[in-house]
């Protein structure tokens, strides 16, 4: 405790400067997933056909192992941040896609019907009815992508782009493991917290009617 208490306080500024480099690498690839996968889960639900394929493709990328991903952009991006969130931005798709599919196909086709019986455009009926109705499902997904990209974010240290796992590869390369505690307890942490707050988000977007109903049927379960 001691040895950890003294590399804190000679490393605690560079240790808030690698924790900000991990939630921006991380933070950034979810955002790209959310903006890339969401829409594409809302197309896929109109080609179904497609959709098992485009599904498979990105089960079969979220197999392939973290290391081999980042390796393979080094020699289109190089080494450092660009590339790393761009690797990590494949893992955050499929989470995110498959909910965001399974979400909508699972919306009530009465519902739906209702929508078409007032008038509503396919767009209307996708921001009014169904991006709503889903949300909790597509929320969850979300979720699951970024405690999972925080996590994996620690391999990016590997090709020169900072964040915690600066402080974990060096604390194993050299046997100091205040410095594998002050680089893994934070990344814990951001898990944690980013699941907490995506989770108040989450109860934030969703329809007060749906999430009472929800809490109902948790409740006679």
């Amino acid at each position: 405790m001691e040895r950890l208490l003294e590399f804190l306080n000679g490393y605690w500024a560079e240790l808030l400067y690698k924790t900000w480099e991990h939630l921006y690498i991380s933070g950034a690839s979810v955002i790209m997933g959310v903006f890339v996968a969401v829409p594409l889960g809302v197309i896929l639900t109109r080609f179904q056909k497609l959709a098992g394929w485009v599904i498979g493709i990105a089960s079969v990328l979220q197999t392939l192992p973290s290391l081999a991903i980042l390796a393979f952009f080094i020699p289109v991006l190089g080494v450092g941040k660009i590339p790393a969130i761009v690797a990590l931005f494949f893992y955050s798709v499929l989470p995110i896609l498959r909910n965001t599919y399974i979400g909508i196909n699972h919306v009530n086709r009465d519902l739906k019907e209702a929508g078409i019986g007032m008038g509503m455009t396919g767009w209307e009926r996708i921001r009014h009815v169904e991006l709503p109705l889903s949300m909790p499902v597509i929320m969850a997904g979300i979720r699951v992508s970024a405690v999972y990209l925080i996590g994996w974010a620690t391999l990016a240290s590997f090709i020169g782009a900072g964040g915690l796992g600066d402080f974990i590869f060096s604390g194993l390369n050299l046997y100091q493991p205040e410095s594998i505690i002050a680089g893994a307890v934070p990344v814990a942490f951001l898990a944690l917290l980013a699941d907490y707050v995506l989770g108040k988000l989450e109860k934030w977007a969703t329809p007060e009617g749906l999430e009472k109903s929800g809490e109902t049927a948790r409740g006679g379960s």
